[in-house]
């Protein structure tokens, strides 16, 4: 059985946060295929959404607060991913309806949504920081039919995700999915 928006954000989470782990602090700066965003931007914008999204899976209202992650974010992203983890897998969590930025949607669609944005952005930070980064096929596999389906020409708006690239001759899913977000692939990156 293919694996739902639950597992696949089992997996990919504690990915997340080792890879964010293993960030030292002088690469903080360097710019991501994420246009606009250095790797310490990523992993803000990572925790604010955790921290926003988790409520809103456990049904309650955030009182989500953008802080400062300090020298080191590890901590606070784990934690983070953590807590949004424990929400997604918490009672009602997949039939609840959500807020999300770009409109109302049930749980399980929001987090499939969550774990596109991880995906990607777990893609942005080992390929910014020179980390191998290799999730599992039938979680790439499941996001990108989510992701083909779901991203509609109204989310290409420069912000939310630009126009699709053309990945590399011969690139696998991960580097095809990466492109159809908008990013630039170039061969031999971390996908």
């Amino acid at each position: 059985m293919a694996p739902g928006p639950t597992e696949q954000l089992a997996t990919l989470l504690p990915m997340l946060t080792q890879i964010v782990g293993h960030i030292r602090p002088d690469q903080f700066d360097l710019p991501t295929p994420c246009s606009n965003f250095t790797v310490r931007e990523v992993i803000d914008h990572m925790i604010g959404g955790a921290e926003a999204f988790a409520p809103a899976f456990r049904g309650i209202t955030s009182t989500h607060q953008n802080i400062d992650t300090g020298a080191h974010p590890s901590a606070r992203f784990r934690a983070a991913m953590a807590d949004l983890l424990d929400a997604v897998q918490s009672p009602g969590a997949m039939t609840r309806t959500v807020e999300a930025p770009f409109g109302t949607v049930s749980g399980e669609v929001f987090a499939r949504f969550v774990a596109f944005d991880g995906l990607i952005h777990g893609w942005d930070m080992a390929t910014s920081t020179g980390q191998a980064y290799d999730p599992p096929a039938d979680i790439v596999g499941q996001v990108a039919a989510f992701a083909h389906q779901a991203l509609v020409p109204e989310m290409r708006d420069g912000e939310t995700f630009a126009d699709a690239t053309t990945a590399p001759q011969g690139s696998g899913e991960l580097a095809q999915l990466v492109a159809f977000s908008g990013r630039t692939v170039h061969q031999g990156s971390a996908a």
